[in-house]
């Protein structure tokens, strides 16, 4: 820990402060560290406090009952809620890092499935400006977002979050169909 640039932590907010865990600790014994939390719920909230994992946010949330059919509760064909908030957390963690990098300070990132999950059900866009209140600039994702044939048909996608001079522009292929890739290790 005493050479650490990144703490990325997976528990309930709080689970970890008696152990001298918490993002406050940490950066007081670190200075100039990026801490990255995980959760279910978040850290506010009336669930802030309680354990979840994907599929019980994808319950909690109503997406069981979307992706359900004759009374059952479906799933996503994926763990899309982990995934998408795991790479959620990496853009936040190499975010912080360009901004440490560039004006110094301790940085701190939070995620939560079930705020993924709210953006998959419901979109990104903004909620309505309260009266009195001025609406902010919406956010254009145009520039992020590619099209390219795939195996399953035209995919619209987004474009890597990590990007550096002379690294990659894109993913190195799309999605193909379930089974089709022969299963190896990769050099």
């Amino acid at each position: 820990m005493d050479a650490a640039d990144v703490v990325v932590t997976g528990y309930r907010p709080g689970a970890l402060d008696r152990f001298g865990l918490a993002p406050e600790a940490l950066a007081e014994r670190r200075p100039g560290l990026v801490v990255a939390r995980l959760s279910a719920w978040g850290a506010y909230g009336p669930w802030g406090g309680r354990r979840g994992f994907d599929s019980l946010v994808q319950a909690a949330t109503g997406i069981a009952l979307l992706e359900g059919d004759e009374g059952r509760p479906g799933a996503l064909p994926a763990q899309a809620l982990d995934h998408g908030t795991g790479y959620l957390v990496a853009a936040g963690v190499l975010r912080a890092l360009t901004e440490r990098r560039r004006g110094g300070g301790t940085w701190r990132v939070e995620a939560a499935l079930a705020q993924t999950a709210r953006w998959l059900t419901h979109g990104t866009e903004p909620e309505a400006p309260r009266a009195g209140e001025r609406p902010g600039r919406p956010y254009e994702p145009g520039a992020w977002l590619v099209e390219r044939d795939a195996p399953l048909g035209r995919l619209r996608h987004a474009l890597s979050p990590v990007s550096y001079e002379g690294g990659p522009a894109d993913w190195a292929r799309p999605p193909g169909r379930w089974g089709a890739d022969e299963p190896r290790w990769t050099a």
